[in-house]
């Protein structure tokens, strides 16, 4: 049973006559009658009557329609799609992201590719840091990720904001109701921040700030993500530095402050392998080129 014969037997239950269907398939109609008696005999059934006056669908040619043109469809779509994939206009890529900067931009991005290159999709894969995403496009596990450069060798940088960080404490705090606050006058509080080991850029900014400010902070503890280190804050474990972006996330008990030295804390990019051969990448990157226009590092 070939795909070819499919064809035929719907050219002929068009046409309703072997010459004509020949005609529409440009092939001889002997050669259609072969395969027509050739698809019978796969199926075990006679598809057709045939007299010298006419030919009409038998009931097993009548049940054989849908499915047939089924089959025809998904073929055809197959072929489009393959097409397309050749032309680097279908295909997935897999985003990382960490923490909660990255969310308005793949909003915006999701929507443009959505809305110029239909055929490709976004996966977006949360992680807890952006150093972790970084990590994941060098070693091939994801395609594209929002990161804070300096980025691993062999990663290509779209460099798109400087990252505002801000202070969290839990409501009622000594520090709550100020407009604002510096690093100097957090010396003496207890700290809730990340661990180490996974390349928080937010940590980093916070020991950066406070040896600037001419102390070491007091780490009372550690959480394995931004809920959980809020919610650490409202439970008046300690204050936190945190990105700006944060401050959509409402937990109860905690409150915002601006950090006077919070403004350009560190980078944020978009950041890819520059040999990932993906056409639908490549396309991606084109998008976010045109409406992500690239900033300068601080």
């Amino acid at each position: 049973m070939e795909l070819r014969h499919f064809s035929a037997f719907l050219a002929v239950a068009q046409e309703l006559h072997f010459g004509r269907a020949a005609e529409t398939l440009h092939i001889a109609q002997p050669a259609l009658s072969q395969m027509i008696r050739s698809l019978e005999k796969d199926l075990d059934v006679q598809l057709f009557e045939r007299t010298t006056r006419r030919v009409r669908l038998t009931s097993s040619g009548e049940a054989l329609l849908e499915p047939a043109r089924a089959i025809q469809a998904q073929v055809e779509g197959a072929r489009r799609i393959a097409r397309a994939a050749k032309e680097g206009v279908v295909g997935r890529v897999r985003i990382g992201f960490g923490g909660t900067s990255g969310y308005s931009i793949l909003s915006l991005l999701a929507r443009e590719v959505a809305h110029r290159q239909p055929g490709i999709s976004l996966e977006m894969h949360p992680q807890t840091y952006s150093g972790e995403s970084a990590l994941a496009v060098r070693d091939g596990t994801m395609d594209m990720g929002i990161i804070s450069p300096p980025a691993p060798a062999g990663i290509a940088v779209h460099v798109i904001r400087q990252e505002r960080v801000m202070v969290a404490v839990p409501a009622g705090h000594e520090l709550a109701d100020a407009d604002s606050v510096s690093m100097a006058d957090l010396r003496e509080q207890p700290f809730i921040t990340y661990a180490p080991s996974h390349g928080s850029q937010v940590r980093e900014a916070m020991m950066r700030l406070a040896d600037q400010a001419g102390y070491l902070p007091r780490i009372a503890q550690e959480a394995p993500d931004p809920y959980s280190l809020l919610a650490l804050v409202g439970a008046q474990v300690g204050i936190a530095i945190v990105v700006e972006s944060s401050n959509h996330i409402r937990i109860d008990g905690v409150t915002y402050v601006r950090l006077a030295e919070g403004g350009d804390a560190f980078t944020l990019a978009l950041g890819w392998r520059r040999n990932n051969p993906s056409k639908a990448l490549a396309r991606v990157v084109e998008i976010v080129q045109e409406i992500l226009p690239e900033a300068s590092e601080g």
